[in-house]
């Protein structure tokens, strides 16, 4: 008998702003600019892509494609989504000699 794998997806444990905030917090804190596209990614799925294409102005085609893997979507696409998601972003200085 073998067992059946279900796949994982990232998006269905993003189910409230707490969960959110702290992946995306965990996600910046690591710098890895790809991860980062793609938790934004995560997080508008789990938000609704449609929704957050409307509230951007982009298609919800276009939105799956710019957060796909190997996407270098525009940084101003970026800062829309971010917003649509009701997110702040905000910069801190990072602690010296670690």
């Amino acid at each position: 008998m073998s067992e059946k794998l279900i796949p994982f997806d990232m998006a269905q444990l993003l189910d409230s702003d707490a969960a959110i905030s702290e992946y995306l917090s965990q996600v910046l804190a690591d710098g890895d600019t790809d991860e980062i596209l793609r938790a934004l990614g995560h997080i508008a799925r789990a938000r609704g892509m449609s929704q957050i294409a409307k509230e951007t102005g982009l298609g919800r085609e276009s939105l799956y494609k710019a957060f796909g893997p190997g996407a270098k979507p525009r940084f101003d696409t970026v800062l829309k989504v971010i917003r649509a998601l009701g997110l702040d972003l905000s910069a801190q200085p990072h602690a010296l000699g670690g």
